[in-house]
């Protein structure tokens, strides 16, 4: 605040809180025509009249009240100008202590659960009630509020991890995050390789497929695939490489086979012990644990 409105705003004060006190003194000596019946004289409707009483003394008093408890105040508090009062309270000091009683509370809580085993954890309401709580600001941004995932983004209800779903290694993914990429192979494998792969991977699945083309692509699902997929296309947990057999498809549906064959994916998880401490994360890991196991 400048020095103009700083002194402005004293100023003003001051002068109502004199004109105030000039008022109660003026008033109080102040003498008023009061007619024998204690009237003003002045009648409405011929029967009501107006009496000459004065004014309560508890109102009078509190007035008197008001006024020594603004100057008080002004002293302890700020609300002259600069003025930060003898008190130096500020909104912002009030908030921060509000915020660092609830976080202190809310760490208590927290804490509680950080040495029990995950078995313990999810039998527990109020760790589950914490743990969606997290999830659900944190997490079903991709993977959706009831955390069956979307295109690009796991189902986190089944069994199908692509890079486990054992509790530690949620809390790890969680942790860290995860990147998973497959390379585009449209050009050791050209139009028809592509095709027969895709072929290939169908019949793993079950999915109806060309015979043929299966039985074609299969040595080169052998030759490119097997380095990440396995030998049975089963997946790899270590890199995150899905299990071809079971149907379940992380990018939409099988229609999508002979697009990552052709052009590649690449998905990202990124990190979140930048967004969430070890309590935490430990809470929303637990959460999505027992997702899976209901």
């Amino acid at each position: 605040m400048s020095n103009f409105w700083h002194w402005t705003v004293i100023i003003v004060v001051t002068l109502h809180i004199i004109a105030y006190c000039w008022l109660l003194f003026a008033t109080s000596k102040k003498k008023t025509d009061k007619l024998a019946d204690n009237t003003t004289g002045h009648v409405w409707d011929d029967d009501i009249t107006e009496l000459d009483n004065p004014m309560p003394r508890w109102w009078l008093w509190l007035f008197v009240g008001t006024i020594i408890f603004s100057v008080i105040y002004l002293i302890l508090y700020p609300g002259m100008g600069n003025y930060k009062g003898t008190k130096e309270w500020t909104q912002l000091g009030e908030f921060q202590d509000a915020y660092q009683k609830v976080v202190e509370a809310r760490e208590e809580t927290y804490a509680a659960f950080i040495n029990k085993p995950v078995d313990e954890i999810i039998k527990d309401d109020t760790a589950m009630l914490l743990g969606q709580r997290i999830y659900a600001n944190n997490c079903s941004q991709c993977h959706a509020s009831d955390a069956q995932g979307g295109y690009g983004y796991p189902n986190l209800t089944d069994d199908d991890w692509n890079w486990g779903g054992e509790f530690d290694t949620i809390v790890q993914t969680i942790t860290n995050g995860r990147t998973g990429i497959m390379t585009p192979w449209a050009g050791p494998l050209g139009e028809e390789g592509v095709q027969q792969v895709a072929a290939y991977v169908r019949s793993l699945s079950g999915i109806e497929h060309d015979p043929a083309l299966a039985e074609a692509g299969a040595p080169k699902f052998q030759m490119f695939c097997t380095a990440c997929h396995g030998p049975e296309g089963k997946g790899n947990q270590i890199l995150g490489a899905p299990n071809l057999t079971d149907d379940i498809w992380l990018y939409g549906s099988h229609e999508i086979i002979e697009t990552a064959l052709y052009e590649g994916l690449q998905g990202h998880m990124p990190a979140q012990n930048e967004v969430l401490d070890e309590q935490r994360i430990k809470l929303v890991a637990a959460y999505v644990y027992s997702l899976s196991r209901k």
